[in-house]
């Protein structure tokens, strides 16, 4: 267990990206006008249960695919990036429009534990220790947790420029992040297919 606080910072940061929870309050205003009812700990309960088990049991079953996690990474890099391009150029790409139930269906999923958050943590494990990047992930939940609670009181403090920027910002730290996923990930194929090129 190798605990580190650069690693559980930048799985913190990209996570909190990819979520962009404080993105997501004009969704979650327009659920509540339209008389949906969010509950706060069950939205993020369930959110994290699924986002730990996917953790878990997602490279085996990558592995029944022959799939590594290199591989799975750079795949992974290629996701954050299109979400880094509809955070920074408001285009919609994933979309989130099952007519059931709130808290689980869309909040949980696909909103918190969709296809982008699962991608990072696998694509994570290729570059951080497991109990940093787990570290990362309970305190983003918290934080959703605090968001889903408070969504009114926080749009009124930041308001709706405060949320804009907060996307178009984290929406450059995640093209980045991407870029240096796809980078790093590429060159261990690289060596792998090519030994020579190892040193």
């Amino acid at each position: 267990m190798n605990i580190d606080f650069l690693q559980i910072l930048s799985a913190f940061i990209v996570l909190f990206a990819v979520i962009d929870i404080l993105g997501s309050i004009p969704l979650i205003l327009n659920l509540k006008k339209r008389g949906e009812t969010i509950k706060p700990f069950q939205a993020s309960s369930v959110s994290l249960i699924i986002l730990l088990v996917f953790f878990f049991m997602g490279e085996p079953l990558l592995g029944l695919f022959g799939v590594d996690i290199s591989s799975f990474a750079i795949a992974g890099a290629f996701v954050l990036l299109v979400m880094a391009f509809e955070m920074i150029f408001g285009v919609h790409i994933f979309r989130h429009d099952s007519p059931a139930g709130a808290s689980i269906v869309p909040i949980a999923f696909p909103l918190i534990a969709g296809a982008g958050t699962f991608t990072t943590l696998l694509s994570f494990r290729a570059e951080f220790d497991n109990i940093n990047i787990i570290i990362a992930l309970v305190l983003n939940i918290v934080f959703v947790f605090f968001v889903l609670k408070s969504t009114d009181r926080v749009e009124k403090i930041i308001g709706k420029g405060g949320v804009y920027l907060l996307q178009k910002f984290f929406g450059i730290i995640l093209l980045a992040m991407s870029i240096r996923l796809f980078l790093s990930n590429f060159a261990d194929l690289l060596v792998q297919f090519f030994p020579v090129l190892k040193g």
